[in-house]
Order: structure tokens, then C-alpha cells, then sequence
């Protein structure tokens, strides 16, 4: 899998990937215009919207509408260390979600490919 990265110009830097591209900024604080997101904004939504895809399918596998539910996701951050310690995802489910798919939807969530190789890193 080949991604090229490449510099536009100012602080942003884009990603060409299977006919997307995804572009990233620095904030105003951070030398940038501010006109996308920062690399590690889109680190952090990839691991909610990774939980949330597999929240998804988890209802749609079984007729559950999955109107009215949303994820909800909380970074605590160590300043010690400069670096995240805590992640905490919060799932709205929709109304007459049934009671016995609660612990089963979590368990999915947990399934996160992205999750999995924060757990299990890949050599750089």
C-alpha cells in the first residue's frame, strides 16, 4: 500500500491514496492557515470513526435504525509527557436499542482495526 505525501505549500501537507486526497494544516497557533485539519486531529478521528463504523455495522447487521446515536470521544492528555494517556469513547444508542445487544455493540467497538494497531504497533 503506497501513499504519496507531498507539501502545497505553507504548513500543509496532503496524502494521495486509492483517488482521495487528504489534506492536513497547522493551526494559526502552529505556523498554519488553519484550512484543513492537523495530522494529529485526523490520528484521533480515525480512532473514533473507526469505532463508530463498527458501531454501524453492528446495528445494521441486525435491523437496529441507528438514528439518534453518535459516539462521543474524550482525550485526556499528560503534560508530563506530551502525549495522550486516556481515551474514552461514549456511545449514544438510539431509542429502543435493545438491552440485550449492549455489552455485545461495545465488544464490536472494540474490534477497531485502528484500535488494534495502537495495541500492537507496526515497526517504522
Amino acid at each position: 500500500m503506497d501513499m504519496q505525501i507531498y507539501f502545497p505549500g505553507g504548513k500543509r501537507v496532503y496524502a494521495d491514496y486509492d483517488g482521495f486526497t487528504v489534506e492536513t494544516d497547522q493551526p494559526a497557533r502552529g505556523g498554519g492557515d488553519g484550512s484543513a485539519p492537523a495530522p494529529f486531529d485526523l490520528f484521533l478521528a480515525s480512532i473514533g470513526t473507526c469505532a463508530g463504523i463498527y458501531a454501524l455495522g453492528f446495528m445494521q447487521q441486525r435491523d437496529i435504525d441507528p438514528q439518534g446515536s453518535r459516539l462521543t470521544m474524550r482525550s485526556s492528555y499528560d503534560p508530563a509527557v506530551g502525549l495522550i494517556n486516556k481515551i474514552e469513547l461514549e456511545l449514544k444508542l438510539p431509542v429502543g436499542f435493545p438491552e440485550k445487544y449492549r455489552a455485545a455493540i461495545v465488544s464490536a467497538m472494540n474490534l477497531c482495526t485502528v484500535k488494534k494497531h495502537l495495541v500492537q504497533p507496526p515497526a517504522f
